[in-house]
């Protein structure tokens, strides 16, 4: 029963370790702005067209 416990434990702390790992493996000083991540991508949105239908 021991056994069991102490392997239970070990894949949560595997488990938890993977989580840590991937929230704090990305950038070194966050994520990029929007606009800047669009020019890095060389996209650019579009203007927004409103809908001007007569109610």
């Amino acid at each position: 029963m021991t056994l069991l416990l102490l392997e239970a434990l070990g894949a949560l702390l595997i488990f938890l370790f993977i989580i840590w790992w991937t929230m704090f493996s990305g950038r070194k000083k966050g994520e990029l702005p929007d606009d800047v991540e669009q020019e890095k991508a060389g996209k650019q949105t579009p203007p927004r067209q409103e809908d001007h239908r007569d109610a």
